[in-house]
């Protein structure tokens, strides 16, 4: 729950921000017509950018997660590290996740992002089970996760 009342937690670039790292957004109408609803029932819906929060600038280069999930990253067994130059960017990604983490109750987050990705990340250069760094930190304190794609597929089974 949030302080107030109950909170949704949303991946900014799916609400139309121009955040992510490419520059763009990823704007999703099912994702707005649920927060619209949402917002309409009286929850309190924050719209979050892990990456920008952590200081890493729009746009930026593409990063993966290196050595495991976003889990291990919390854990100090992984990294995150971009693709091109190899540069850790690991401080950023957690820096991200602590300021954006706040009183929820779901969130709905960006499909296979490093932050945000929920059950499937990029690890190693591939498509891997697993959270991103932001997702992990959410679901260790139990909140319930989904992505567009979870939203998409709820509207399509109407």
């Amino acid at each position: 729950m949030g302080d107030d009342g109950p909170r949704w937690l949303v991946s900014a670039c799916l609400l139309g921000r121009a955040c992510r790292y490419d520059g763009a957004s990823k704007h999703h109408q099912a994702v707005e017509q649920a927060v619209a609803e949402a917002r309409a029932r009286g929850i309190d819906v924050v719209a979050v950018c892990p990456e920008q929060a952590g200081g890493l600038g729009t746009p930026r280069p593409a990063a993966d997660l290196r050595g495991g999930d976003g889990h291990a990253v919390l854990d100090g067994h992984a990294t995150a590290r971009t693709v091109t130059g190899d540069h850790d960017v690991t401080d950023g990604f957690l820096r991200g996740a602590m300021a954006c983490d706040q009183p929820a109750d779901r969130a709905i987050l960006k499909a296979r992002s490093p932050s945000c990705g929920t059950g499937t990340v990029w690890i190693d250069g591939a498509l891997a089970p697993g959270d991103g760094v932001f997702a992990a930190r959410l679901r260790r304190r139990g909140v319930m996760l989904a992505s567009e794609e979870d939203v998409q597929r709820t509207d399509d089974d109407r």
